[in-house]
C-alpha cells in the first residue's frame, strides 16, 4: 500500500464511484454493492462519460443483479486503470498528476524520499531514476462491501422463491466474484452462514500456486470473540480472512453495532496480544479444509488488522498504528466534506460543513432494527417530520432491500414504509396503551434508507428523474462534528499525515474519551428504558456492560501516559475518565440509572 489509510464504505451512494477518483493516487476505498438499481444508473452515467454504447441490463434478464454489479465493477476498474496509466505517463514537474501522487504520500514513505532526491537531480541525470519511480507506483484497491444480513429472498412473477442463489447478498457477492477485480470483499453486520458458505463456489477466493489470492476477504468486526468465531467458520470452508477491519461499536458512521461495553482500546489490545495465536489456530482449520479441495499450502497467509471509527487527528492515527501494530487505519466520515472524492449534494454538503455536535445522534431510524448514526439537518429527516405533521407517516417502498416484518402481511414489508406504519399505528390506537404517543413515535422514527442513502449520488451527477424523491438521508459518524468547511483531498490527506491541522481551532475530546462517552450515554438510555421492568437476565447484561466500561476506564488510565499527546491533554483525559467513572460506579441496576447517571 502506498498509503497507511483507506476510505471505508460510505452509505449506499456516497462512495459508489470513489475508486475512480482516488485509486490512481494509491488510495484504497470501498464501494457498496447493495443497490443494483443505483449501480445500473451509474453504469449508464460512466458509459456516457466514456462516450461508449450503454446496454441496459433489465430486471427481466436472468441474474440481472449479479450481471449489473459485475459489469459496473469491471467498468470502474477500467476507468481507474486508465487514470493510473495517464498519471504514470505524466511529466515529473510541479502540479502534474504524478507530482500530486508523491505530494499526497506520508513523510515516512520511502517512495516520497526517493522522489525528493529525484527533484534535486539535474535534468540530464533523471531519466533512469524517473523510470524506477514510475515502476514502483501502485494503485489503490477497489474493494466492495456487503452487509451480510441484507439478504432478501427474491421471487419470480408467480411469487415463487428464485432460490438461495438469487437472494440479495448472494447475488451481489456473485457479481463481485465474477468481476475482473483483484481486490477484497468486505463483509459487515455479522455472520450470514448461507452467504459465508457460498464463497466456496468461487476459485478466486482460494490461494494460487504462490499462495496469493485474486480476491481476498475482509471481516468488519467490533470485538475479538465474534471475529474469531466468524473466521473459524470460514476457515473450515477453506476461506481465509485476510484482514480484520476493527470498527468502533458506536463512534462510527452508518449502522452502529454496539458491543456489550467493549471499548476500542481494549479490543485492539486483545487483537494485538492474540493476533499470531489466532492466525495459527485458523491455519490449522484452513489447511485441512484446503487440502480436502486439492490445494496444498504450507504457510499461513498474512492477516492484516486495521481500525476505523472516530479517528480525528494525526496523533491518534499514528498512535493506533504504532502501539497496536496495525497495518492501516480507516477514515470515512471526514471525506464527506471532500466533493472531489464523495457524492454529497450541495445542500447536504453545506449543512455538514456548518454542523455542530448536537446535529449528530444515534437513532432507531433504521428499518433493520439496528442503531443508526443520523444527521438532524438532513432533508430526509425534515421530510419524515413533515409527513408526520400532515398525517401521512412513512415512505413509499420501491426498492424493498430492507423488508423484514410480517406482522400484518404474508410477504415481508419494511418498517419505514407507509403501509407498515399506518397498520401499526392503527393497531396501537385500538390497544390504547398508556404511553400511546411514545410508541407511535417509535414507529414513525423509521426512515427510508434504500432511497435516502442513494439520492445524493443521483443529485450530484444529475441522474435524478423529475418526479423522484429529492430527500437525502446521510449517516456520518459523530466525529464529523469537529470538522468544518468544504475540504480538498490534499487538505484532508495532509491532516491525516500531520502536515496540517484542520481541528486546531475546535476543542475536541480524544477519540477514546468520545467513544467512552457514547457508550455511557447508550447504557444510560437503555437502563432508563427498562427502569422498573428489567428482568434478572437484563440486569446481568447491564452489570456486565458497566463492568466492561469500568475495565476500559482502568485500561485507558494506564494507556494515557503512552499517547502521542501533550501533557495538558493527558491531564484533561484523566480528569474526564475520573468524571465518567464517578457516574458509573454507583449504578447497579436499571431502576437506579435515571438517578445516578446525569443527563447530558
Amino acid at each position: 500500500m502506498s498509503h497507511t489509510f483507506h476510505i471505508p464504505v460510505l452509505g449506499l451512494g456516497y462512495s459508489i464511484d470513489t475508486p475512480v477518483k482516488v485509486a490512481h493516487f494509491g488510495i484504497s476505498s470501498v464501494i457498496s454493492i447493495v443497490d443494483d438499481e443505483l449501480i445500473e444508473r451509474m453504469r449508464r452515467y460512466y458509459y456516457k462519460q466514456l462516450d461508449e454504447d450503454f446496454e441496459p441490463i433489465s430486471k427481466s434478464t436472468e441474474d440481472y443483479r449479479a450481471r449489473r454489479i459485475t459489469d459496473y465493477l469491471n467498468l470502474i476498474r477500467r476507468i481507474a486503470d486508465q487514470r493510473f496509466k495517464s498519471l504514470i505517463q505524466s511529466p515529473f514537474q510541479n502540479n502534474s498528476e504524478i507530482d500530486r501522487y508523491f505530494q499526497l504520500l506520508p513523510a515516512s514513505s520511502s517512495l516520497k524520499a526517493e522522489y525528493e532526491k529525484l527533484r534535486r537531480l539535474p535534468g540530464t541525470s533523471r531519466t533512469a531514476a524517473e523510470a524506477r519511480l514510475r515502476a514502483q507506483l501502485t494503485q489503490g484497491e477497489i474493494d466492495v462491501n456487503i452487509m451480510s444480513k441484507v439478504d432478501k429472498v427474491n421471487r419470480d412473477g408467480e411469487g415463487e422463491s428464485l432460490g438461495d442463489m438469487y437472494t440479495d447478498a448472494l447475488a451481489a457477492m456473485r457479481g463481485f466474484a465474477e468481476s475482473n477485480l483483484r481486490s477484497s470483499l468486505v463483509l459487515s453486520a455479522g455472520m450470514n452462514p448461507r452467504l459465508y458458505s457460498y464463497l466456496e463456489n468461487f476459485p478466486d477466493f482460494f490461494p494460487d500456486s504462490k499462495g496469493g489470492f485474486k480476491k481476498k476477504l475482509i471481516l468488519k468486526v467490533s470485538e475479538f470473540r465474534s471475529a474469531l468465531i466468524q473466521a473459524k467458520f470460514l476457515a473450515k470452508k477453506g476461506i481465509w480472512v485476510s484482514e480484520f477491519r476493527v470498527e468502533s461499536g458506536l463512534n462510527c458512521g452508518g449502522h452502529a453495532f454496539a458491543t456489550e461495553g467493549y471499548l476500542l482500546g481494549p479490543v485492539l489490545e486483545e487483537f494485538k496480544v492474540k493476533r499470531e495465536e489466532m492466525r495459527s489456530e485458523l491455519f490449522e482449520l484452513y489447511r485441512d479444509s484446503i487440502a480436502s479441495k486439492g490445494c496444498e499450502i504450507s504457510q499461513a497467509p498474512k492477516v492484516k488488522v486495521t481500525v476505523q471509527g472516530g479517528i480525528g487527528t494525526a496523533a491518534e492515527n499514528d498512535f493506533l498504528i504504532q502501539h497496536y501494530q496495525l497495518d492501516a487505519t480507516g477514515w470515512g466520515s471526514p471525506f464527506l466534506l471532500v466533493p472531489e472524492v464523495t457524492n454529497v449534494d450541495q445542500e447536504t454538503l453545506d449543512a455538514l460543513a456548518t454542523s455542530e455536535s448536537e446535529d449528530y445522534y444515534v437513532s432507531d431510524s433504521s428499518p433493520l432494527g439496528v442503531l443508526f448514526n443520523n444527521f438532524r439537518k438532513s432533508s430526509a429527516e425534515r421530510q419524515r417530520l413533515d409527513r408526520i405533521a400532515k398525517g401521512r407517516p412513512g415512505s413509499p417502498c420501491h426498492k424493498r432491500y430492507l423488508v423484514s416484518d410480517t406482522t400484518f402481511t404474508k410477504e415481508p414489508i419494511c418498517t419505514a414504509s407507509r403501509q407498515f406504519q399506518n397498520l401499526k399505528i392503527r393497531e396501537l390506537r385500538a390497544l390504547n396503551p398508556v404511553n400511546l404517543e411514545e410508541q407511535i413515535d417509535k414507529v414513525t422514527e423509521k426512515l427510508c434508507l434504500c432511497d435516502g442513502l442513494t439520492t445524493a449520488a443521483l443529485l450530484k451527477n444529475n441522474l435524478l428523474n423529475p418526479r423522484e424523491n429529492k430527500a437525502v438521508a446521510i449517516c456520518p459518524g459523530p466525529n464529523l462534528a469537529w470538522f468544518s468547511g468544504i475540504l480538498t483531498l490534499d487538505e484532508l490527506v495532509g491532516h491525516i499525515y500531520g502536515k496540517i491541522d484542520l481541528l486546531s481551532r475546535k476543542p475536541r475530546p480524544h477519540m477514546f474519551i468520545n467513544e467512552l462517552r457514547l457508550y455511557v450515554d447508550y447504557l444510560k438510555k437503555d437502563m432508563q428504558r427498562f427502569a422498573g421492568s428489567a428482568d434478572v437476565k437484563k440486569e446481568k447484561y447491564f452489570a456486565k456492560f458497566k463492568d466492561q466500561l469500568l475495565n476500559g476506564i482502568a485500561y485507558y488510565r494506564e494507556l494515557i501516559p503512552l499517547l502521542n499527546e501533550p501533557e495538558a491533554i493527558q491531564k484533561e483525559m484523566l480528569t474526564q475518565l475520573a468524571s465518567i467513572e464517578n457516574e458509573l460506579v454507583p449504578v447497579s441496576s436499571a431502576s437506579e440509572a435515571a438517578c445516578h447517571i446525569p443527563k447530558r
